[in-house]
């Protein structure tokens, strides 16, 4: 081949229906294939768009390492499929929330939410989610381009459920993980350390301790903590230490000396950096503390609420995917 598109027809492309000369159409393309696919007699030299699509996504036809296989295209036939260019609407029924689909109009969404809708669309598009596709096939921590920048600098975004909405349309939940669940506690990459292998997610049980020291400059914390997401590359932990018979304590201890952390495999993501966390005489100053002491229950329970209303937002996207690519 001269690695040039050729325009053919039906009935030329039905010659090549040999092994060794093999050929097939795919949604007006067509592509030399395998023997142990394609020699049947249903599909050799033939068009097999349905059996194709029965089998395969079409993003499949615009993989790079795909493109040598395309020999040209069918004289007279259009593309049933065509890619979307980045930043689009789907056009599936129930592909996109209700306040995007016009002429709908929801009395909580400015033109100004419109606006940014589309361009960070076109970021996750562009970006995001070619780079969580990569991180969950390689099991690679996400790359630090995607993390606070200073762009954000003194900005407030109150745009968490559109923002955690088009970030779940990458459809990869440990890459979601990873990416979001320090930004709900911090602007540095921040683990929420709550959850031990004592108690689990029980925060009355907790055994983590911080106890002052003499001159009640510091903490002193020592404890374990696990299934930490972020644990494995976090710069500060946010941890829930008990500090007296009934109370608990938030303190945001960073990384360094006394502070260990272990990844954790779990069956479905290494991108999310899930770890086992031990502190070990960990000093930390006072000044660190969350709140106010022995009522760190307070300031947990307190994130839990957008971080469980993340997680909503998370899960309902992603059931929006589901529509989206058994109707598309």
């Amino acid at each position: 081949m001269d690695g040039k598109i050729k325009l053919l027809t039906v009935e030329e492309v039905a010659q090549h229906n040999k092994e060794g000369d093999l050929w097939t159409i795919i949604d007006a393309k067509f592509h030399p294939g395998g023997k142990a696919v394609l020699l049947d007699d249903e599909v050799r030299g033939k068009d097999c768009t349905e059996l194709f699509y029965s089998l395969h996504r079409s993003e499949v036809l615009l993989r790079p390492q795909y493109a040598r296989l395309q020999i040209g295209t069918i004289v007279g036939e259009e593309e049933r499929f065509k890619p979307l260019p980045p930043g689009s609407l789907s056009p599936v029924p129930y592909g996109e929330p209700a306040w995007l689909t016009r002429p709908f109009k929801s009395p909580y969404y400015k033109e100004s939410h419109y606006r940014l809708h589309k361009e960070f669309r076109k970021i996750c598009d562009e970006l995001i989610i070619p780079e969580a596709k990569r991180c969950e096939e390689t099991g690679d921590r996400i790359s630090q381009k995607l993390g606070p920048g200073p762009h954000l600098k003194g900005l407030k975004l109150l745009a968490g459920l559109l923002l955690g909405q088009e970030s779940a349309r990458a459809g990869q939940r440990g890459f979601i993980d990873g990416f979001l669940a320090g930004a709900y506690i911090g602007s540095k990459v921040v683990a929420l350390a709550i959850s031990e292998a004592f108690a689990g997610s029980d925060v009355s049980g907790l055994r983590c301790t911080a106890r002052k020291s003499e001159d009640g400059k510091w903490w002193i914390v020592n404890g374990t903590k696990k299934w930490i997401t972020n644990g494995t590359f976090a710069d500060y932990f946010t941890t829930a230490c008990r500090t007296s018979k009934h109370g608990l304590t938030m303190i945001v201890i960073p990384r360094g000396p006394g502070v260990e952390t272990k990844p954790i495999k779990t069956s479905y993501s290494s991108t999310a950096g899930t770890a086992f966390v031990s502190f070990d005489d960990v000093r930390v100053p006072v000044s660190h503390t969350l709140g106010e002491v022995d009522k760190g229950l307070k300031v947990i329970l307190s994130n839990f609420n957008h971080e469980r209303w993340g997680m909503v937002v998370n899960t309902v996207q992603l059931m929006r995917n589901i529509v989206d690519e058994t109707l598309r």
